[in-house]
């Protein structure tokens, strides 16, 4: 018996921010089918039409299947939601308000098959909000200011931060919840870095910008500290 691989992947960037499309194509690189399923789920956006329409233009001519799952106007069944959701190769999570994402996910059941598909070797990513649901904490504006956010599916353990160098007060801010507990030690993206995990444990960090990093964040005696971790140059980009 083969025992699936768990996989889950960090953005910081993609088809919503970039015209280039190396950390999507990064992304496809590991899926396990050739033509993978890719399920993009825009829930943090309120399912944005222009959203959607983004996803499939930068996806359509690729080779995947693309599709959408949308929960705003949900026109599935529960199995037909669970067959939706089981049968991606990628699941590909846009950004918007990380609280409101968890929120609807739990309300439709969507929380338990992703980590059912996760168990399955389904490849989970994301960007913005996208990346820090998967975590046991975020960093995030869901609720106007910069604050933190003890509450995540918690398949990868620890907190995320996204736009860690973009952002004013990011940086400052995610240190500060690190420092006092109120987030668990985590990562930390610049914005153009992907962050590979495999089975809970970093295993590839990439860029489509020269001098990205991914930042390790853990409390020391004097706060937090800042740990700045290599990223291979997508090629590309050089």
């Amino acid at each position: 018996m083969v025992i699936p691989v768990h996989r889950l992947a960090l953005l910081g960037g993609g088809f919503s921010m970039d015209d280039d499309g190396l950390l999507d194509d990064w992304v496809l690189g590991h899926a396990r089918a050739s033509r993978p399923k890719v399920g993009f789920v825009p829930t943090a956006s309120g399912d944005a039409p222009g959203y959607l329409d983004r996803f499939f233009s930068a996806f359509q001519p690729r080779a995947c299947e693309p599709s959408v799952l949308t929960l705003f106007r949900r026109e599935l069944d529960d199995a037909a939601l669970r067959r939706f959701v089981l049968c991606q190769d990628v699941v590909y999570v846009g950004g918007g308000n990380t609280a409101n994402l968890l929120a609807v996910w739990r309300a439709h059941g969507v929380d338990r098959l992703l980590s059912e598909a996760y168990d399955r070797g389904t490849l989970l990513c994301g960007i913005s909000a996208g990346a820090n649901c998967w975590a046991e904490g975020s960093h995030t504006d869901s609720f106007g200011p910069l604050t933190f956010l003890p509450d995540g599916l918690g398949l990868l353990s620890g907190s995320v931060c996204p736009h860690y160098d973009s952002e004013p007060g990011r940086r400052s801010s995610y240190q500060a919840a690190v420092a006092t507990g109120a987030l668990p030690a985590g990562w930390a993206l610049e914005d153009g870095v992907g962050a590979l995990f495999t089975d809970g444990l970093l295993t590839e960090t990439v860029t489509r910008t020269p001098q990205a990093h991914l930042y390790r964040i853990e409390p020391d005696e004097e706060g937090a500290a800042e740990r700045a971790l290599p990223c291979r140059l997508l090629p590309e980009a050089q």
